[in-house]
């Protein structure tokens, strides 16, 4: 097998995903591997796309969002308009991220808070029934 093109087991291996993954990426038209009878055969361009389908997942993209990106790649503009749409999801993302970061601090700290004043309360309530 070439370079150029890799077996559904040689991918999940490579990317570290199952073969499910991997038709259901195929069935919404984000990966479009040669078929050649049942078999599946991934080029060099579903690599890049799936790098990116898995970078953005891991960045919370939805994968509207991921096909939306990835279809701007055809236009012929040296990948202006992916990149500039791409940034702006991106900065959108950063920001939903840096919220819910700060959001989670908040529910930490009050969680903090109810747990020293729940091992308060059980302490004073152990020390009365020693007495």
């Amino acid at each position: 097998m070439s370079d150029e093109v890799m077996t559904i087991r040689q991918m999940c291996d490579r990317f570290d995903v199952t073969p499910r993954t991997l038709r259901f990426y195929e069935a919404k038209e984000l990966l479009a591997p040669i078929r050649e009878g049942q078999k599946r055969l991934f080029t060099r361009r579903d690599r890049a796309r799936l790098t990116l389908i898995l970078r953005g997942k891991r960045f919370g993209f939805s994968l509207e969002e991921i096909r939306q990106l990835l279809d701007l790649y055809e236009i012929d503009d040296q990948q202006e308009t992916q990149l500039t749409r791409a940034v702006e999801v991106a900065q959108r993302r950063l920001a939903d991220l840096k919220q819910r970061r700060m959001d989670l601090d908040g529910a930490i700290v009050d969680l903090e808070g109810q747990i020293a004043w729940g091992a308060d309360a059980l302490e004073k309530l152990r020390g009365t029934r020693a007495a």
